[in-house]
């Protein structure tokens, strides 16, 4: 049998304390080598009492002390190595019933990450070393768990046939003693009668030992065990049972003369008679222990079940055959963020609940510190436990995990993002895209400035490597505008920044390799450039300008055409809206999050945008200084606050396509012929 047949049998050590073994292969590599570590859990299970998180700690590992383990967590709480856990929120509630340690967290924290935090930081989960060595021949030796029982059975051998041995002898004795006692009775008259006439108890005695005696029951028993079986060592030869009869030894006689007058009785020699069948009986099997290797080794057996059934007990100690390992994200609270990215190339993750919605025409809050001359350029909404691809101007693509991002507060300009990526030269992040898992049947859809698109298969972009792959062929004068995830089937709208869009199924895109340049995706007049994509979805079309203006329009109002054409007017673009910067698909569940070259961040409910047609120009979304602009918008999950900033009345009034306000309607201004389709040169 080998060490994995074993394990079905010693799945691992017991402790007494119980706990939870995290990973069987510590074990299996301590069973084979005789080496190894396991890690050794207390066990707590999370609850919730309807406010907050609460871990119950009703386990320790073996050998961790209570008192010291609860004073190492409050003391880490005092220095804030350990965040999350209520002021009043350690208690020791145990009792005679068993242990039980309650540790309450603050509102709104994960007890998932905290106890994960507990294993890391405390003896919550411990080290156990296994160096199984034995002595072996008078040698230490380092044994494995196949050798460690070969060895065990070879000392129960010994053992067993060692004391086999000492009974034996131990046996023989006193048999031999009831052997002269029982033909003494066999003859008690003529015993009586000769102590009665002897001098003294020395001429008795060799009286006794002159002559041969009948042995009475002693003939039948001993031909049953064999009368040499039964002789003691030292026993002369002429001593003992004959076919003449019983020679008596000096032993038996001196027994025989002590012997008290009250063993004459009938129940009294009973009892010695009963006695000596049982010797003889134990004389047997000891014979048969020593001469039978089955016999030995089903004694041994025997005694072990024994054993177990005298003190064994159910298992205690818990095994997880498969090790969890604490990574770097088991001890991150899992959350969403926004990931800024300023043109100066300072990086930086902050948790989206810091921006708080706000109404429509909001002032907004800063996002970031910037210097007068950076901005912020791009951002995104992602998942602390994401993989963020970041593409980059040279057509490279890199990857993070959402937790490895710097995170810093609204005042930080964050760090550089070369040291995060290992960029080159002049290379920039063109896009960022946050993946939550690389399935087969999705694509990465790229556009570029120029117009360009290119679809591929996410998996292509699985296997993060420290230097990154090649995304996409770039040309000169020509950078990405954006990423996004789709199923292969859908609708893709392109905006431009003169205001224009065009809609085109995604299938009229085959997929290709990750080092295609792609097709031509909108056809762009001299000067202009793409700024947005939108893989299409149910909800409207919203759509930003650099001044903070905006507009949500129903998508059925984006005609279906080929793709490579010019596109139609999805936004009016004039002096006071400025150019297009941004859109995206939205409902009224969504929030949006805007964001300025100046840092300014606002949120705000897509529900309080008014839903006007292609051919007007929006209505006032934040307001921006003079020397301010909007450089990117996204969408958020909307999310329930308690206090909101409120715009100012009066901008609910759409501006016409000639920058007046419009008085007492949201009605869009003329469409005109804006939504023509222009055949492409």
């Amino acid at each position: 049998i080998d060490v994995p047949g074993l394990m079905t049998h010693i799945p691992g050590p017991d402790f007494p304390t119980a706990g939870i073994i995290n990973g069987a292969a510590g074990i299996h590599e301590a069973y084979r080598t005789g080496r190894g570590r396991l890690l050794v859990r207390g066990k707590a299970d999370i609850e919730n009492d309807g406010q907050r998180d609460i871990i119950v700690v009703t386990e320790l590992p073996y050998q961790v002390n209570k008192a010291r383990w609860i004073k190492s967590i409050a003391d880490m709480v005092k220095t804030k190595d350990l965040e999350g856990i209520s002021s009043d929120g350690l208690r020791d509630e145990s009792d005679k019933d068993g242990m039980r340690v309650v540790i309450e967290l603050k509102r709104g924290e994960n007890g998932e990450v905290l106890l994960n935090q507990l294993y890391q930081k405390t003896q919550l989960q411990t080290t156990f070393g296994v160096n199984m060595v034995a002595l072996v021949g008078g040698q230490p030796r380092t044994l494995g768990l196949k050798e460690i029982l070969e060895n065990f059975v070879l000392h129960r051998r010994e053992v067993v046939t060692r004391r086999a041995i000492f009974e034996l002898r131990k046996a023989r004795t006193r048999a031999h003693v009831l052997e002269g006692l029982l033909v003494a009775l066999a003859s008690i008259d003529e015993m009586i009668e000769l102590i009665k006439t002897s001098p003294d108890s020395a001429t008795a005695k060799e009286r006794m030992l002159a002559r041969r005696w009948e042995p009475g029951m002693v003939r039948a028993l001993l031909a049953a065990t064999g009368a040499d079986r039964s002789r003691p060592e030292g026993l002369s030869a002429h001593e003992g049972l004959s076919e003449a009869g019983y020679q008596l030894s000096e032993a038996q006689a001196k027994e025989i003369l002590e012997m008290r007058l009250s063993r004459l009785t009938g129940l009294e020699q009973e009892k010695l008679a009963e006695e000596y069948r049982t010797l003889l009986d134990l004389i047997r099997e000891l014979f048969r222990i020593l001469e039978d290797p089955d016999r030995l080794l089903e004694v041994i057996r025997e005694e072990l079940v024994n054993l177990k059934d005298a003190f064994g007990d159910a298992r205690r100690t818990e095994i997880i055959h498969t090790q969890e390992d604490l990574s770097l994200e088991d001890l991150i609270a899992p959350e969403d963020v926004v990931v800024t990215l300023s043109h100066a190339g300072y990086t930086k993750m902050q948790p989206l609940a810091t921006y708080r919605a706000q109404r429509r025409g909001g002032k907004g809050r800063s996002a970031t510190a910037v210097k007068d001359e950076d901005y912020i350029e791009r951002f995104c909404i992602a998942h602390t436990h994401d993989t963020l691809l970041f593409f980059t101007s040279a057509g490279r693509v890199f990857w993070r995990r959402g937790f490895e991002l710097p995170q810093a507060g609204p005042n930080s300009r964050g760090r550089p993002i070369v040291n995060v990526l290992p960029l080159e030269g002049d290379e920039k992040v063109q896009g960022i895209l946050s993946v939550t898992e690389f399935s087969e049947d999705r694509f990465v859809f790229f556009a570029t400035r120029q117009g360009v698109v290119k679809k591929t298969p996410l998996v292509d972009y699985s296997r993060p490597r420290a230097a990154g792959i090649r995304a996409l062929e770039m040309v000169e004068d020509d950078g990405l505008v954006a990423v996004a995830l789709t199923d292969g089937s859908r609708h893709i709208l392109l905006f431009s920044n003169e205001g224009k869009a065009i809609r085109f199924d995604e299938e009229q895109v085959r997929p290709m390799g990750r080092v295609a340049r792609g097709v031509r995706g909108i056809r762009l007049p001299d000067g202009a450039r793409l700024v947005s994509m939108i893989v299409a979805e149910d909800g409207d079309v919203l759509t930003v300008t650099e001044r903070g203006y905006g507009k949500r329009t129903p998508i059925e109002e984006y005609p279906q055409h080929g793709r490579g054409g010019q596109g139609v007017i999805a936004i009016q673009c004039s002096d006071r809206n400025g150019e297009l910067v941004g859109a995206v698909q939205v409902d009224d569940s969504h929030e949006l999050m805007l964001v300025s070259d100046q840092g300014t961040l606002v949120r705000t409910r897509a529900a309080e945008v008014s839903v006007l047609g292609r051919n007007t120009q929006g209505v006032t979304l934040i307001r921006v200084a003079k020397d301010e602009r909007l450089i990117g918008v996204d969408r958020v999950e909307a999310v329930e606050e308690d206090e909101e900033t409120t715009g100012e009345a009066g901008d609910d009034a759409p501006a016409s396509a000639d920058g007046q306000t419009e008085s007492g309607t949201d009605a869009p201004a003329s469409e005109g012929n804006g939504d023509a389709e222009q055949p492409e040169a």
